[in-house]
């Protein structure tokens, strides 16, 4: 699936900012992988940036690639570029987890580049997704698990519905507080 998520209904709308989703594919991830930019870029129809082959994209890139590799079906959950503008600006990366579990439930993941950040980017990105969760009748809940030392994060959930509902330990990103929000409430503009 390339461009915008689609539902049956077409299109999703798109926030103030105007991001955008552009498919991550396989080929992209592999690219990026092997510190190829130019190729993931030309494989993803926008340049790409030098934060898509960091040591943390790269662990990024493999584990969603043995994902999809796993069950292709994932793979429209997973990755999307977060683009705005005619120019096709990538600002970070955005998508879900993977599809929905057993009861409905889909995690966001989103990601933008630093000299992106604080200019709203976060906010319209995790707009988008939750607009996203709300077009999909199998999704019941959005969830967002957040290190409780990155502020930024809590400050971009804060006011859009969420509530907090536990905590986890990630193996990677290590204590996370979980928070979840109705996947039919989406955020006004």
């Amino acid at each position: 699936m390339t461009g915008k998520f689609h539902n049956d209904r077409g299109p999703i709308t798109r926030s103030p900012k105007c991001v955008r989703f552009v498919e991550l594919s396989g080929g992209a991830m592999s690219a990026l992988l092997d510190g190829d930019l130019p190729e993931a870029g030309r494989v993803a129809g926008v340049s790409l940036t030098e934060h898509f082959v960091t040591d943390a994209a790269r662990w990024l890139w493999r584990f969603r690639l043995d994902q999809m590799a796993a069950d292709p079906g994932r793979a429209q959950w997973m990755v999307r570029q977060a683009v705005v503008g005619d120019r096709g600006l990538v600002v970070g990366h955005a998508g879900f987890h993977g599809p929905p579990d057993e009861v409905g439930m889909v995690e966001v993941g989103y990601f933008i580049a630093p000299d992106f950040r604080r200019r709203g980017y976060a906010r319209s990105t995790l707009i988008e997704l939750l607009r996203r969760a709300a077009a999909e009748p199998t999704v019941t809940t959005v969830r967002a698990a957040i290190s409780p030392d990155n502020v930024a994060s809590l400050a971009t959930i804060a006011g859009l519905g969420f509530v907090e509902v536990g905590e986890q330990w990630d193996e990677v990103d290590g204590r996370e507080v979980v928070f979840e929000v109705p996947a039919r409430r989406v955020p006004p503009d």
